[in-house]
């Protein structure tokens, strides 16, 4: 397979671009990764990322050249299996995990994969978070089975991390296409607030606050606490909390908010984390739609990789990511989306405006998945 595979520029979407490579079979080459900057190249955390695709998978070939700043990967088969990562903690363990799922589906055998290090930051999703959204938008497009789970073994905060999860996802031969164009109404709104080295009583403040905001709009809210003792809450203290909330048709809409690592910045009251975070999740909800903004990347992907008919999702506004990935699967697959938006009207209370994303599959099957 020697095509000429693509080039591009800078360190911005590295992961969508060695993950879209993966599943495309296409050669890709990054130059100018930092090349201006005082330390240029990749970054530990990319590097690792990279290792960690190199896990993965099957002859694929990574030549980076002595300064880091450009980068070729021609990827090999997507093999899977049971997996051991140690995550580097300048990135939560959510920046690895969200690869892990747009890949897991297409390996040649299920995926087991340990990964550790920070399990709730401030950058990216936390582990809580895609467990309770990514998973049951895979589930829509006929991802699941017994084996397909994220488990938290152990939390870790940031900075030092010490978190241990486990996710396990089955393989699929082909990914059914959907119709998700009317999220319906909230019907509930669960959430965890998880505190690890501080006082137990963090999480029920968090709790209350929470509860405070959002009972006005709706009875039916369970937020449980979870606070992990001894070897299972890492190195650092911390807490937070992660709020979904479920509609009627089975769509998650979340938000999360996480205390400042240890260390840094202000530190915030747990009462006012709780209240933040309620909102956020009111402002998730009035962006609306049938995937969340955190999600909406993997929802597109799946929507490509779909069998050759026609699928469609209701968006919220695309974030500056999704909309980034539109690109990269447009070069990827040769795929492009229908974009409609579509404006509420006066008197409905639908929250902002929203984008209908419809596009036909590439048929794609997971060519290593060996008959039985």
């Amino acid at each position: 397979m020697a095509s000429h595979g693509l080039t591009y520029e800078g360190c911005n979407f590295l992961r969508q671009r060695l993950v879209l490579s993966a599943l495309s079979g296409k050669r890709v080459k990054i130059k100018n990764i930092r090349s201006k900057d005082d330390e240029p190249g990749l970054r530990d955390f990319e590097a690792n990322f990279i290792r960690l695709l190199d896990k993965l998978t099957n002859g694929s070939t990574i030549e980076i050249n002595q300064t880091g700043t450009v980068l070729v990967y021609q990827p090999g088969l997507l093999y899977g299996g049971t997996v051991e990562h140690d995550c580097n903690p300048q990135r939560s363990i959510g920046y690895y995990l969200e690869a892990l799922l747009m890949l897991g589906p297409f390996m040649k055998s299920p995926l087991k994969a340990t990964l550790r290090g920070v399990t709730n930051d401030l950058t990216d999703p936390t582990v809580d978070l895609l467990k309770s959204t990514a998973l049951p938008v895979m589930k829509k497009f006929g991802i699941d089975g017994e084996g397909f789970d994220i488990k938290v073994v152990k939390r870790g905060m940031a900075p030092g991390g010490g978190g241990e999860v486990v996710f396990t996802c089955p393989v699929r031969k082909t990914v059914r296409p959907v119709q998700l164009t009317d999220p319906g109404k909230i019907k509930r709104i669960r959430g965890v607030a998880y505190s690890v080295r501080v006082s137990p009583q963090m999480g029920n403040r968090i709790v209350e606050s929470a509860r405070g905001i959002l009972n006005q709009f709706l009875p039916d809210i369970y937020i449980y606490t979870d606070h992990m003792k001894g070897a299972n809450s890492g190195k650092s203290p911390g807490f937070g909390l992660t709020l979904v909330a479920e509609t009627l048709n089975g769509c998650f809409l979340s938000a999360e908010m996480s205390s400042m690592p240890q260390g840094q910045g202000d530190p915030i009251l747990p009462e006012d984390l709780g209240r933040n975070c309620a909102k956020l999740l009111l402002e998730e909800i009035y962006r609306g739609g049938c995937v969340d903004s955190s999600n909406q990347s993997l929802a597109l992907l799946l929507m490509t990789l779909g069998q050759q008919d026609v699928s469609k999702v209701l968006l919220g506004p695309l974030s500056p990511y999704t909309i980034e990935f539109l690109r990269h699967i447009r070069d990827f697959f040769q795929i492009m989306f229908k974009i409609e938006v579509q404006k509420p009207l006066e008197d409905e209370r639908k929250g902002g405006d929203k984008v209908l994303m419809t596009c036909v599959g590439v048929g794609y099957s997971n060519i290593s998945k060996t008959l039985k």
